[in-house]
């Protein structure tokens, strides 16, 4: 039995803030939060952290690493405050991380761009998940572990991403080899920030799995690496190796610095460092095989574990504890959920509709979806591909785009939203099948993330998947999840799922499908599937055409100093 007055403290470090959140141990309640936004954001123009305030290149995304730190300054003692607990009563804090999300580091830990010296160079700083900028090098990993018949590429898919630890490491080398060797440590800022806050440097099991290339107990081959590129052929022994913790371990104790930053006692357990979307199985308590976990946001990531190991076409990966301990923790992902309808809302709604929107107080994106709701299904006439951001799974391709097929001159705002709901929820039942197909069962869907709020949208996806869908019932999954491992960490429970027995909540059945709904909605999956198949498996590369002729132009325009339009996406949906 747990103290009824011990508390511990998530932190979920997203794309732009970072949130804290105090969770009382004994019932996983939740006392109080807080969000600090990092001032640098996410630099993908020009990097405005160093008095150059260079102009990057296409496909970068980078941060500043003493953001994160100010999140620790100032979100944790708020949720303390706000919670109106006695700090002494922390036992223990745990965070976790966007990923893959990369920082070069001195042995110290000190970042790269923190030294004067490297303070304009963009490659010392934060490499975030979405730096993209690496595919050219993702793609050389991939080839040549086809043609060797690497055992390990299977257990992702069959590819890797541009956004992994390899890819980006390769890039750096080659593009800036003054910053490789300055740097003695490639840190992912999941450990990075453990490592700030408990004076310890291990990587956690997650990250290293999933976005380390790390299977059956080992790395890479130097020998793969050499071929690579010859200097990359130390890579793991000279910048990687380090010892690996499992999830809900602890790594050291709150340092007397880092008892000062949060007002935490020193000495309190800290957790292994963790990925937001992995983290947030055990906040749900849906941590048992065939619960098949989506955390949707500006795009979803799908997780569920099992007892047994199968090769899934297109998954992210699968790794022994991925999730928790005993258990294969299997994962995939959709890169553009809400980041798609977003994008319709900024730039394909009509006057009209915003004022009658702004008119009856709601958002462009309800009053959408009040009228999206009314039709028929198959009523618009459209089908749409999820692409906007590129595939991630099941065809792990970034070069894809998105297609509307269908549109005549009778098509309105609501049809085409509505085309982009059930696209998504396609792509997800897609996921699906190529978890079912390849063994693994699923047998419902756990939602957790800011689209949940979207009863529509719950609705389709439990009929169009013809599986129940269950709701977490924290607003701050991945905070809260982080919470649990802390106090795993601390001792206070044997373990994760133990632990997310107590502290970790959902709505079991929240939404049923409807057998009606689930047959009208086949008939559309089937023409999603042919175009899926069609764009997506090389019959028709149209789409990767078209991206290469926009870079060309783009290139070509440079010299006018034009720049290409960024997509700013509505905060209710990050």
């Amino acid at each position: 039995m747990t103290d009824e007055n011990t508390y511990t403290i998530g932190v979920d470090f997203g794309t732009l803030s970072g949130r804290a959140v105090v969770v009382r141990v004994s019932d996983g309640a939740e006392l109080g939060s807080a969000e600090h936004t990092y001032p640098h954001a996410v630099m993908d123009r020009t990097l405005t952290a160093s008095a150059a305030n260079s102009e990057l290149p296409p496909e970068w995304a980078l941060q500043v690493p003493a953001d994160y730190v100010e999140v620790l300054k100032t979100a944790v003692p708020a949720a303390v405050e706000a919670a109106g607990i006695d700090p002494a009563q922390v036992i223990g804090i745990a965070t976790d991380f966007t990923a893959c999300t990369m920082i070069p580091v001195r042995a110290d830990g000190t970042p790269l761009c923190e030294l004067e010296q490297f303070a304009d160079r963009p490659h010392a700083y934060v490499k975030l998940w979405k730096h993209h900028a690496a595919q050219p090098h993702a793609d050389r990993i991939n080839a040549l572990a086809r043609e060797r018949g690497e055992s390990w590429l299977p257990r992702y898919g069959g590819l890797i991403s541009s956004e992994w630890q390899f890819a980006k490491g390769l890039q750096l080398l080659e593009e800036d080899r003054e910053i490789y060797d300055a740097m003695d440590r490639w840190v992912e800022a999941a450990d990075w920030i453990v490592w700030q806050l408990g004076g310890q440097y291990q990587r956690n099991a997650c990250t290293v799995g999933y976005k380390g290339i790390y299977q059956d107990g080992k790395h890479v081959g130097e020998e793969f690496l050499a071929a690579l590129n010859p200097d990359f052929a130390t890579f793991v022994q000279d910048k990687l190796e380090q010892p690996i913790a499992q999830l809900g371990d602890a790594v050291g104790q709150l340092t007397a610095e880092a008892a000062g930053w949060t007002g935490l006692p020193e000495g309190i357990a800290v957790a292994a460092g963790n990925v937001d979307a992995h983290v947030t199985l055990p906040a749900a308590n849906a941590v048992e095989n065939g619960q098949l976990t989506l955390i949707m946001g500006t795009s979803t990531c799908h997780v569920v574990n099992s007892d047994q190991l199968h090769e899934v076409p297109g998954m992210c990966g699968v790794v022994d504890g991925g999730v928790i301990a005993g258990k294969y923790g299997y994962e995939a992902g959709q890169s553009g959920v809400g980041d798609i309808f977003g994008w319709f809302v900024s730039s394909g709604v009509p006057a009209a509709y915003t004022a009658e929107a702004e008119r009856r107080g709601l958002s462009v994106h309800a009053y959408l979806t009040e009228l999206a709701e009314q039709q028929p299904i198959g009523g618009h006439g459209l089908v749409a591909l999820d692409w906007h951001n590129g595939n991630r799974s099941v065809l792990v391709d970034t070069e894809l785009s998105g297609l509307i097929i269908g549109q005549t001159l009778a098509t309105r705002p609501e049809d085409i939203y509505r085309a982009l709901l059930e696209a998504t929820a396609f792509g997800t039942r897609t996921i699906i099948e190529a978890f079912t197909g390849a063994g693994v069962p699923i047998t419902e869907l756990v939602v957790a993330g800011g689209l949940l709020k979207n009863r529509f949208l719950m609705q389709m996806y439990a009929d169009v998947t013809g599986l129940p869908l269950s709701t977490i019932t924290s607003e701050q999954g991945p905070a809260v999840g982080s919470a649990i491992h802390a106090a795993v960490a601390a001792g206070a429970y044997p373990d994760v799922r133990t632990a997310a027995a107590s502290m970790g909540h959902r709505t079991v059945g929240a939404y049923q499908p409807n057998a009606e709904a689930t047959a009208a909605y086949d008939r559309l999956f089937a023409e999603y599937s042919r175009l899926h198949d069609y764009f997506g498996r090389g019959e028709n590369d149209v789409m990767k055409r078209l991206k290469t002729l926009r870079r060309e132009a783009w290139e070509a325009s440079t010299s006018d100093g034009v720049s290409a339009p960024a997509l700013e996406v509505p905060e209710e949906l990050s």
